[in-house]
């Protein structure tokens, strides 16, 4: 993929970075770089920053209204992956993991047991295991994909006695990156089917799909998904985090399930956030684009980088995603890499037991920052080594 004209990573110094008041920025001393949590160090999309203006310029700062929200998602879906729910399927909530928990609450109650496929994004296992809810781990594969096999033996752990169950997929998955095929979705389906195993997917990385490495498929669109779940939200893609905003959405059999869901729970979207992400499904199109271009160049940068100063570090590049899984296994340290790279080299990481036992030995790096603090931070990693071993 070639590289955009004006890298838009490259817009922001990180002076102006520095200035920011989000948590990637504010968590660490300003000596460190932040490549941790998953923001983008860009600006957001240019209709999006018009209509949040035209909204403050009006004080319509109230409650949100969603119906905008969830039938550009319909739209998009539609026009991005050839899939088009009905509104009736779709519900507002505050956020994926807010919805999450409700759908595990819908389906599950207080009760049951929640399958987990690690390394997976952390939340997943605070959320899951509420109310004392038991956590049954399907670890993905040494290639990064779904071990059927493994999820087989976890649903027939997680249903023994007749114990309502549901599993938890992230797609893509975060932190590898990796995009489920339709085959290894509708096997999910399939599987859950026969075991009475209910399905709730988080698909907010979706419009990260790279286009170059693979093409990105609704999980309620296989056949047999009938009876599962999809939360989605706009802010990964287009950079909105601090904006809440997500939709939870049912298949067909599960639209008596989504009623269930209390009317309250939708009160926790931002109003701005509500119509930040809106514009983004419907005139953030060409900024997504940009950024994927980018994001691309970003990605295999960070190849070259590695396999240039830190050649020891396993790395796949993610199909989807702007974070990247490092296998650090290989360099031998005493520590668990993220602590000795915060610790000796100033760059802060996501360390990989957080995503699980399975994370033990790996970091995850957010590629979505510009060319030179990425290129400073591998330089920085990779001189603390020589320190080391000097």
């Amino acid at each position: 993929m070639a590289a955009p004209a004006a890298n838009p990573f490259d817009q922001l110094g990180l002076a102006d970075l520095r200035r920011r008041q989000s948590l990637k920025w504010r968590a660490y001393p300003p000596d460190v770089l932040p490549l941790w949590v998953a923001e983008m160090d860009t600006t957001p999309a240019a209709p999006v920053r018009a209509a949040l203006q035209t909204a403050l310029d009006l004080g319509d700062t109230g409650y949100p209204w969603g119906a905008g929200y969830v039938e550009a998602y319909v739209g998009y879906a539609a026009a991005r992956w050839g899939w088009r729910p009905d509104v009736e399927q779709v519900a507002l909530v505050a956020d994926v993991m807010t919805g999450v928990s409700e759908v595990l609450e819908l389906v599950l109650g207080r009760d049951g047991a929640v399958v987990v496929l690690p390394p997976v994004y952390p939340p997943f296992y605070a959320f899951a295991g509420r109310s004392g809810r038991t956590l049954v781990h399907a670890p993905l594969g040494a290639d990064g994909r779904m071990d059927l096999a493994a999820l087989e033996r976890a649903f027939a752990e997680a249903t023994a006695g007749g114990r309502p169950a549901a599993v938890l997929l992230s797609n893509p998955h975060n932190p590898t990156g990796t995009v489920h095929t339709p085959a290894e979705l509708q096997a999910v389906a399939e599987l859950a089917d026969r075991t009475g195993v209910r399905v709730v997917v988080d698909e907010i990385h979706a419009p990260l799909t790279h286009a170059d490495a693979a093409t990105f498929t609704p999980y309620l669109s296989v056949p047999g998904s009938e009876r599962g779940f999809v939360v989605f939200s706009a802010s990964k893609a287009w950079n909105l985090a601090g904006l809440k905003a997500a939709l939870v959405v049912a298949g067909a059999g599960a639209v008596a399930d989504l009623a269930r869901i209390p009317e309250v729970v939708s009160h926790g979207a931002s109003g701005l956030g509500v119509l930040a992400h809106t514009v983004a499904l419907t005139s953030g199109q060409d900024w997504l684009e940009e950024h994927l271009t980018a994001l691309a160049v970003q990605r295999d940068l960070l190849g070259t980088l590695l396999a240039d100063r830190l050649p020891d570090v396993g790395y796949r590049p993610p199909a989807a995603t702007y974070l990247a899984w490092l296998d650090c296994r290989a360099l031998g340290l005493d520590e668990e890499p993220a602590a000795f790279f915060l610790d000796r080299a100033r760059v802060a990481l996501s360390a990989g037991p957080d995503f699980g036992a399975e994370g033990s030995g790996f970091v995850r790096l957010n590629f979505a920052t510009a060319t030179t603090v990425l290129t400073e931070a591998v330089e920085r990693m990779a001189s603390a080594l020589a320190v080391r071993t000097r």
